[in-house]
């Protein structure tokens, strides 16, 4: 009788792609960055910033540029680009058509705040990106 093989071992199992882990001060304060701003952008769209909501907006731009210069790695330019590029244009779209200020204010308040994070994120993303075209 010939043996059977099992299925399992014949197919081997793909193995999922995972980001690239990175270590130190800059990548910490990336990502910490990323954290700290989404809250703010939604504590600001909550309207819940009271007497320091301009302090508070201008935390979450400067945060942004933060998280543009260390939090994205040259191997996940392509998706923080589309995904930052798609995130900015729905936002932007929807806060301009009004769909949001009819059925809930907050809703376009928060996009705005993060509009606030990923604009400038983007901006910075996609220059480092053009740099690195250029010199190549």
């Amino acid at each position: 009788m010939a043996k059977k093989r099992k299925a399992s071992s014949a197919r081997a199992a793909p193995k999922k792609a995972s980001a690239p882990k990175r270590s130190g001060a800059p990548a910490a304060l990336g990502s910490w960055s990323f954290l700290v701003g989404v809250i703010l952008a939604v504590i600001l769209g909550l309207g819940l910033g009271g007497a320091y909501q301009t302090t508070m907006l201008w935390t979450v731009f400067i945060l942004g540029i933060i998280v543009g210069l260390l939090n994205v790695a040259h191997n996940e330019v392509d998706a923080f680009l589309t995904s930052g590029t798609v995130l900015v244009l729905i936002s932007f779209l929807g806060i301009q058509v009004g769909v949001f200020s009819q059925v809930a204010p907050v809703i376009s308040n928060v996009l705005m705040g993060i509009l606030t994070l990923f604009v400038p994120a983007t901006i910075i993303v996609a220059l480092k990106a053009a740099f690195v075209l250029a010199r190549n």
